[in-house]
């Protein structure tokens, strides 16, 4: 699917009620991590984090910390075991990444916003955007890019679809059937999330809308690439953009940048 379309999510809102966005971005940590979407680009962040000799994984727009668990256990296990990752988020969500923070050795989180776009010095590590970097326009997403560049830090970009269309059609079937099904065993557990999900099921509804606007919005490798030749016009980059099959079918999309020239 070639097709992007600037639609709106719920979540990237200001007013949306944080109650509601949190327990959306609760169920995505939830899927992302039991079916380790990310698992098959393991391969390629370890071999950038060797190049630039980076322990430390910088995770942008974190959300609930999908996925991120996960990443950092199998490159400890694929030979990185002084790997770390710090989280960020613009909308930190300290409930959920103490969670994580109990049970994943390695991870911590910064309390204060973060913009993606403009990322405080002091914030070192290489940057890592886990299904987010759809959310950002052109404008923005090249900013975002742009940020890494003048700091010199490599950066990586993945998205857990490979836009397809069939994707499109299991958010809209399949995916909300099993987000009322997994809900009562999302972890911690939140009063909040139930009642919003079976009794006014504004978290699901919403999940719909925001699960196929996402496929919408995303950025296919070619995209990505121009977005980054725009943000690096010096080419002071090596970039790389592509897709990646898991085992089981699903697609992940990537682009990676490392500076050139890296000790």
């Amino acid at each position: 699917m070639k097709l992007r379309l600037q639609l709106f999510e719920f979540e990237d809102l200001p007013w949306f009620p944080r109650v509601i966005r949190a327990g959306m971005m609760d169920y995505l940590r939830f899927m992302i991590s039991g079916l380790r979407i990310y698992q098959p680009i393991v391969p390629l962040l370890r071999d950038a984090l060797l190049r630039t000799g980076h322990h430390q994984l910088l995770e942008l727009c974190a959300g609930a910390g999908g996925g991120t668990a996960g990443v950092l256990r199998q490159l400890r296990a694929a030979g990185l075991p002084q790997a770390q990752v710090r989280l960020t988020d613009l909308y930190p969500q300290p409930a959920a990444w103490q969670e994580l923070q109990a049970t994943t050795p390695g991870l911590d989180a910064e309390p204060a916003p973060v913009d993606a776009t403009a990322v405080p010095a002091g914030l070192a590590g290489f940057r890592v955007v886990f299904s987010a970097f759809h959310h950002f326009p052109p404008t923005a997403a090249e900013a975002l890019l742009a940020d890494a560049v003048r700091q010199r830090t490599g950066i990586g970009v993945f998205e857990g679809a490979g836009k397809h269309w069939l994707e499109l059609l299991l958010a809209c079937t399949v995916l909300p059937v099993a987000q009322l099904l997994i809900t009562p065993f999302i972890r911690p557990f939140s009063l909040s999330r139930l009642l919003f999900t079976y009794l006014i099921p504004l978290i699901p509804l919403f999940t719909i809308w925001d699960g196929c606007v996402s496929i919408l919005r995303m950025y296919p490798p070619e995209q990505l690439l121009r977005l980054a030749h725009r943000a690096d016009p010096s080419g002071a980059f090596t970039w790389q953009a592509g897709k990646v099959r898991h085992h089981w079918g699903p697609e992940v999309t990537y682009l990676i940048g490392i500076p050139n020239n890296v000790a």
